[in-house]
């Protein structure tokens, strides 16, 4: 390896010691589905995105808490404490596809259709509310709240 790449893959894995994530691999969920999931979730305080999933309908919901949960055990881990309410939100919530498995299902007249059984990729990113931000979200409420 020459030392440009090194001093590249140096830099990733410092900065992936500051970012604290869980990563989900080949869920049997269409992105679509899962993509909806995650919409409801991002953005959110993380004890209010875990209220949401828990009483989501959506049977995605329940790999995504799952998920959720496992971001913030490694939170804690890493920080060597617990979690506060107020503390964490769900910075980031990327769901890509994964490998499709392609299936025939016998179809009138001597056809075939074919069927696609789609998968996906998960990765959730969590990160603490600085002072800053918080000043910022409280002053936007405050501001649409007074219109």
């Amino acid at each position: 390896m020459g030392a440009r790449k090194r001093i590249a893959a140096d830099a990733r894995k410092e900065a992936l010691k500051t970012m604290y994530f869980a990563k989900l691999n080949g869920v049997p969920t269409s992105p679509r589905k899962m993509r909806l999931v995650a919409d409801m979730i991002r953005g959110k305080e993380v004890f209010l995105a875990l209220g949401i999933l828990k009483f989501s309908s959506k049977e995605a919901a329940g790999r995504m808490e799952k998920l959720l949960r496992s971001a913030i055990s490694n939170w804690e881990q890493k920080n060597e404490r617990k979690a506060e309410a107020g503390e964490l939100y769900v910075s980031e919530v990327k769901v890509d596809s994964a490998t499709m498995l392609k299936r025939l299902r016998p179809a009138p007249q001597g056809r075939g259709y074919r069927i696609r059984k789609r998968s996906n990729h998960v990765s959730l990113s969590v990160n603490t509310i600085s002072k800053n931000e918080q000043n910022t979200k409280s002053d936007g409420t405050e501001s649409k709240s007074g219109k």
